[in-house]
């Protein structure tokens, strides 16, 4: 329908090589209702007892949103602004605006007001996608808060649960509407799909400075990371997923909507990660692939009902999204018998190195894998320069089948992403040893990995610095068993004023700002310490929170 978003010879070149295909989602979910109808796509958990969406109904009801979209009005290539829990209806949706020839704005439904409204304008959203209920109010109210505040045009569309629908009605900008019967819908939405080649999704990334920025994606590179995925954890379509892990985001979007759908496999959900009934699933669905950040199998581990039930359906779990603790994840498998497996890469990259079934415990837990020859991952120098030799350390950086196009309409922060031959750099400090095998041995980015979800420290700086009694303020992390990493924020006042953590994270809320950002200790000081070039010293507030962490 659309331009594709890659030069057609490497696209070819790359379909060539088997990396990427012809089809779409929308397409193998299409032949999976017609081989196996009533086999469950997704097993919701939230209800007892839990709620099944066949393969059959995916199909039929992605059409009919589809089709309710394009009845609404709204044209191929219009951006559509997604924020559902997680659970059937924000899969059906995301595979309904491919249908339509929508591109789907992925965001979190945890973002706070301040990043909602910044990703629907930065995005150029005509429309929104929520449940009647958005951040904690009548979706309404909020969209009609957003009218007034830059976004006058936006539509609403309100959809129920996708396992009520259509008995449960949709509304579009508050009227319910009826959804057209099979030919109407067929009409509606001839030579409206999108591609595998051309842009499905934007969603969002934390950058070091600002709001986060926008990633621009195609289909075909999760269909490749769902490749590597298969490969490494000998995926089959005899598996259950478990995804923990929420679909706008890169983990969860190969884990719970491009894996289970290209292998016809049943994928269990939450709307949110809850350790008893995540374990008590595990048991009752037989899941056998588990989709989770560290935090979450730790906070698994650490439940007493973890050596209560009998887990050994599980057979492989993949994690990331921070570091993966030696002895924890030693203890996951020794309790369990599933093995660990973990990918290296970000949003924008996709996967620069892997670890498999087949590798040694201290390669799974001890490093990130292998680097993927097709990725051509290669190793930079402070300087810029490509280095050579054994081992490698530096900056890493990629080009291959798995990379997104880059961010949207930004020429500054795609030229920080980019080398100027075209390698996509990542924001660590890496090894490569002999063997290929990668190691993360530091950040170069200011960022603070909380149970997964990264942290941007200047952005939340630049926000508390916003309060009237705030003089200087600096983020750091601070190490933590359960999330790896919490925020702390130190700070000084003008004159002396006394703020309270909940002074903060009260005025935060306010701002809009997600609760998911807020820190979790403040520290307040007369002076903030400086480094010789005068900016704040931030690895002197590390030491320090980690010498009164050690002394209590």
């Amino acid at each position: 329908m659309g331009d594709p978003m890659f030069d057609q010879g490497l696209i070819d070149a790359y379909v060539a090589a088997g990396w990427w295909g012809t089809e779409t989602l929308g397409d193998v979910v299409a032949r999976h209702a017609a081989s196996r109808p009533d086999a469950p796509a997704y097993i919701v958990v939230d209800d007892d007892p839990p709620r099944v969406l066949t393969w059959a109904r995916y199909h039929e009801c992605s059409s009919q949103l589809a089709a309710v979209f394009a009845q609404a009005g709204l044209e191929p290539g219009d951006r559509l602004g997604v924020v559902l829990p997680d659970g059937a209806t924000v899969h059906a949706v995301l595979v309904a605006a491919e249908k339509a020839g929508l591109v789907a704005v992925g965001i979190g439904a945890r973002a706070g007001r301040a990043e909602l409204r910044h990703l629907l304008v930065r995005t150029g959203a005509t429309a929104l996608v929520t449940h009647e209920d958005l951040l904690g109010q009548p979706a309404g109210d909020l969209v009609a808060s957003l009218h007034g505040d830059g976004l006058p045009g936006l539509r609403h569309v309100v959809v129920p649960d996708v396992l009520d629908f259509p008995d449960s009605a949709v509304l579009v900008d508050g009227s319910p509407v009826e959804p057209p019967g099979a030919a109407a819908a067929a009409g509606l939405l001839s030579g409206r799909a999108l591609g595998p080649d051309e842009l499905f999704m934007i969603n969002s990334t934390s950058g070091t400075t600002g709001l986060p920025k926008c990633v621009l994606h195609t289909e075909n590179r999760w269909f490749y990371f769902h490749q590597l995925a298969a490969e490494a954890g000998a995926l089959t379509s005899d598996d259950v997923f478990f995804g923990a892990v929420p679909a706008p985001f890169g983990f969860g979007l190969w884990t719970a909507h491009f894996s289970p759908g290209v292998l016809g496999s049943p994928t269990v959900l939450a709307a949110k990660f809850d350790v008893e009934r995540t374990l008590r699933a595990v048991v009752a669905h037989r899941v056998s692939m588990l989709a989770c950040v560290s935090t979450q199998f730790i906070m698994m581990l650490n439940s007493p009902l973890f050596d209560q039930l009998d887990l050994s359906s599980l057979r492989v779990m993949f994690t990331g999204g921070e570091a993966v603790p030696f002895a924890r994840a030693a203890a996951f498998e020794d309790r369990t018998g599933a093995k660990v497996l973990q990918f290296y890469g970000s949003n924008e990259t996709g996967v620069l190195s892997g670890t498999r079934l087949t590798d040694s415990r201290e390669r799974r837990f001890g490093t990130a894998g292998r680097v993927i020859e097709a990725m051509q991952v290669r190793v930079y120098d402070d300087r810029g320069v490509q280095m050579t030799g054994t081992p490698l350390v530096g900056v890493p950086a990629c080009k291959g089948p798995a990379t997104c196009v880059g961010y949207l309409d930004d020429d500054d922060a795609n030229a920080q992403l980019f080398t100027d031959d075209g390698w996509m750099l990542m924001g660590d400090v890496v090894e490569i040893d002999g063997d290929g095998y990668l190691r993360v041995i530091g950040r170069t980015s200011d960022i603070i990995i909380r149970g997964g979800k990264n942290i941007s420290a200047p952005a939340l700086e630049a926000e508390i610095a916003e309060h009237p009694d705030v003089d200087l303020v600096a983020a750091v992390s601070m190490p933590d068993e359960t999330f790896g990493e919490r925020v702390c924020v130190y700070l000084c006042t003008k004159g002396g004023v006394a703020l309270t953590l909940a002074d903060i994270t009260t005025f935060l809320a306010a701002r809009g700002v997600g609760r998911e950002q807020f820190p979790e200790r403040l520290i307040q000081l007369d002076a903030l310490p400086r480094s010789s070039g005068g900016k704040v010293a931030k690895g002197e507030l590390r030491a320090d929170i980690r010498h009164r962490l050690a002394a209590e």
